[in-house]
């Protein structure tokens, strides 16, 4: 390793270390630190945070992979903190069980509904109560990838800080604006702001490819085995229900959401 790489390291050899405590409790607990930072693992998401323009307050680099530093550490500006630890130190804060010897605190992008509505014809995508964090992960990437505006999560949702959301999202809410909110608040201020308001269903409503989701319109999708909870769907303008196989019970949320916004982004794209 470059002498000048090797020396920004700091070997931090204790669990008691106050960055290595938040950093452990971030991951546990998905939530922010005192100062308002969320653990990451992994050199992909590190390396998206980057190339997003996050702020990065820390890195830390096991022992055993010390050698990624090469590649990392000129992608950081110095003002980012850059820990060594000995491996059971870094696996002691880290989830995964097979870690990658890379893992980071930033400063989440922070985002509001006003944000998303300043869009011209929004297409906006609500989580209702998804709690599997490799779903609403998927969503937020999919969300990106056609084009949404952004995405709302609605109460009990798997929080936005959830690591296996963040891996699941591929760097994505780094990007895309997520914003969280009740549903009661949430829908006043869709409708009052002229967005329309329609919610899947595996029972009843109009098929997707007859739906028109263009002009300003926001999508709820509910958890595979919950749905969207009917206070929610009592106040929907349509209900939208995605064609399939009748083998199939029903889709899981993730790809639920990825078919409507592909057909959200082919229908405006015409």
């Amino acid at each position: 390793m470059n002498k000048g790489i090797h020396d920004r390291l700091r070997l931090v050899i204790s669990r008691q270390n106050t960055l290595v405590k938040d950093l452990r409790q971030s991951f546990s607990q998905a939530e922010l630190t005192d100062d308002g930072h969320c653990a990451i693992e992994g050199s992909h998401l590190l390396e998206e945070a980057i190339r997003s323009g996050i702020r990065i307050k820390a890195v830390f680099f096991s022992q055993s992979a010390e050698a990624r530093a090469s590649r990392l550490l000129p992608q950081l500006g110095h003002q980012t903190e850059t820990i060594l630890l000995p491996d059971d130190v870094f696996k002691s804060a880290v989830p995964s069980e097979a870690p990658q010897g890379v893992a980071a605190l930033i400063k989440p992008r922070a985002s509001t509904l006003e944000e998303l509505l300043a869009v011209e014809s929004p297409f906006i995508l609500g989580a209702a109560g998804i709690q599997d964090p490799g779903n609403f992960g998927t969503m937020i990437r999919s969300a990106e990838a056609f084009s949404a505006a952004g995405v709302i999560a609605t109460e009990n949702t798997v929080s936005t800080l959830n690591s296996k959301v963040i891996r699941a999202s591929a760097g994505s809410i780094f990007r895309l604006p997520v914003v969280k909110g009740t549903a009661v608040a949430t829908l006043a201020m869709l409708k009052s702001s002229g967005v329309r308001i329609a919610a899947t269903s595996s029972h009843k409503g109009r098929p997707l490819p007859e739906v028109d989701l263009r002009g300003a319109i926001c999508v709820f999708i509910g958890s595979e085995g919950q749905g969207v909870p009917k206070e929610l769907l009592a106040n929907v303008d349509e209900t939208i229900v995605i064609p399939h196989s009748d083998k199939v019970e029903s889709l899981n949320a993730g790809i639920a959401a990825s078919l409507i916004l592909y057909e959200s982004a082919r229908q405006r794209s015409k």
